[in-house]
């Protein structure tokens, strides 16, 4: 069975940094990887992508040069790191997984940004 869990969030201050994972219960060798956000009271949004051998990657403009994706397939885990964080960077954060028409979601992990 394909699940993903998330890991990594918490509370941080503004200009602090975290890094959050993504693990897969099985290889993810050829699933393309998103990481998206949703802040309280506001629609889900893509913030970050990467292909499955992670030779390309994608930023959303509110986090490009701050956040960096990365994957490591033999650990089967994408790598979100988050520098700079500011206060509407809170928000429950999902990663997915996508093969084809095979979409699978994470729980989420919360990162709260507060001084």
């Amino acid at each position: 069975q394909f699940e993903l869990l998330e890991s990594g969030g918490g509370l941080v201050q503004p200009g602090g940094s975290l890094r959050l994972s993504c693990t897969a219960s099985v290889t993810l060798d050829y699933y393309a990887i998103g990481w998206f956000r949703q802040a309280p009271g506001k629609e889900r949004e893509g913030i970050s992508c990467i292909s499955s051998r992670g030779e390309s990657t994608n930023y959303a403009d509110s986090v490009k040069g701050r956040f960096t994706i990365s994957r490591d397939n033999a650990k089967n885990t994408v790598y979100l790191q988050m520098n700079g964080l500011k206060p509407e960077d809170t928000g429950v954060y999902y990663c997915n997984a996508q093969r084809y028409n095979l979409l699978y979601w994470g729980q989420g992990t919360q990162v709260s940004v507060s001084s």
